[in-house]
């Protein structure tokens, strides 16, 4: 499994970006994927998700600002973030529920004015 997470930077608070995940070695439409973020000092989070079916849950301190989608036929999971805050500056990973175990390299999203 690889995991190659881009689109991360520097953004202003109110600011957006969209984050991408090229997803490979496994069968990507047959698994629920996420998004997490890591702080400094802080415990990695999760702060949305992606189920087979296209559900979706976010955690309550992104709800109504990020936005996870994914395309099957490209091997690709997005996050779109809008009205970005000083607080979602962190480490930004996604992750598939084919291996709990992998991680890959991530991505810094840095939101500053």
């Amino acid at each position: 499994v690889q995991l190659v997470e881009s689109g991360g930077g520097l953004a202003q608070p109110g600011g957006s970006l969209t984050l991408s995940c090229a997803a490979s070695g496994f069968t990507f439409w047959a698994y629920h994927m996420s998004w997490y973020r890591q702080a400094p000092g802080k415990g990695r989070e999760r702060v949305a998700r992606i189920f087979l079916a296209m559900q979706k849950e976010y955690a309550d301190s992104v709800k109504g600002r990020f936005t996870i989608s994914r395309d099957n036929a490209r091997n690709l999971l997005f996050l779109n973030m809008t009205r970005l805050k000083p607080d979602d500056t962190a480490v930004y990973y996604c992750h598939s529920s084919y291996d709990d175990d992998y991680w890959g390299q991530g991505t810094q999203v840095t939101v500053s004015s």
